[in-house]
């Protein structure tokens, strides 16, 4: 079937956080090959059609001007098709904090209990509620970011909703100056670390310049990153310490210990690592040599 755009009802979009990259991606699409699957609806009782699938379509739909939508009419009561709808979906699956919006719904809307979520979920009560209990702490406003995209659901659950039982506000703050940045995950936690351990002082400082602690961290991670050829001289050292090690367990009786199975298991293990060594060290006789005439030609070069 086809509908005016003005005939959807949106009402269950919040319960979907949107992702720039995807949306980008689908408004792409849509631009060059048209609308390929429908929007899925059930009829309302105003006349009107609710929305139960197919929301960054839509959004995508409306930033290229469009004025119908193809969409299939689920002959189903509304609560039915939400849960229906969740469970049909293909794509990456729901954060911890989307299954607390869609479970809040279902049972404020639809006044089912606790223990009938769990059913029709296939989980139990103790999983519904933990995430009942994460949409009723972490603050709305908090939360609200998560569905523009701007922040991380994952980074939000787990470094902003620690800070937000501790000092709500403060949290709140932190999370409405970061957002902007669009930050990830590891930044997120950076911050919130920062943040928490700071005074009065230094929060202010995050809060009104977030992007310089962060610019200021990744200057120092890439101060502080090791070259291949420091890595190649720790690796090296590493496998003289082991060889003495080994070296003195065997000069103190460990070999004599063994059973005549694992001697002969040792032997083999031997025998593999000599073999290893002895390719490292032929490898690296050719690599030195060939440093070696690059540096004598550079040098033959240079005026």
């Amino acid at each position: 079937m086809e509908l005016e755009l003005h005939q959807l009802d949106r009402r269950y979009e919040q319960l979907r956080r949107s992702c720039p990259e995807r949306d980008g991606r689908i408004l792409a699409s849509l631009d060059r090959d048209g609308q390929q699957m429908p929007v899925v609806v059930v009829a309302g009782e105003d006349g009107r059609y609710i929305l139960i699938d197919g929301f960054k379509r839509l959004r995508a739909l409306i930033k290229l001007r469009r004025d119908t939508v193809r969409a299939t009419c689920w002959e189903l009561r509304e609560g039915e098709a939400l849960l229906l709808g969740r469970l049909m979906q293909t794509s990456e699956g729901d954060s911890a904090l989307e299954q607390g919006w869609l479970l809040r719904e279902l049972r404020e809307r639809f006044d089912l209990s606790v223990e009938e979520l769990a059913r029709r979920f296939g989980r139990n009560p103790s999983w519904v509620s933990r995430r009942l209990g994460l949409v009723s702490t972490l603050p709305e406003p908090i939360q609200m970011l998560v569905r523009q995209g701007r922040l991380v659901p994952h980074a939000a659950m787990k470094y902003l909703l620690p800070l937000a039982r501790a000092n709500r506000k403060d949290a709140v703050a932190l999370a409405e100056a970061i957002a902007p940045l669009s930050p990830s995950t590891r930044q997120t936690e950076a911050l919130c670390v920062a943040f928490a351990r700071a005074g009065r002082e230094g929060r202010d400082y995050l809060l009104d310049h977030p992007e310089l602690f962060l610019r200021a961290r990744e200057t120092a991670q890439e101060a502080l990153a090791v070259s291949e050829g420091e890595l190649l001289l720790r690796d090296l050292g590493a496998l003289g310490g082991v060889a003495r090690r080994a070296a003195g367990r065997l000069t103190s009786g460990a070999a004599r210990e063994l059973l005549p199975a694992e001697q002969q298991e040792l032997r083999g293990r031997a025998d593999a690592a000599r073999g290893d060594v002895t390719r490292l060290f032929a490898t690296l006789d050719e690599e030195i040599e060939h440093a070696r005439r690059a540096h004598q030609e550079g040098d033959s070069e240079t005026p």
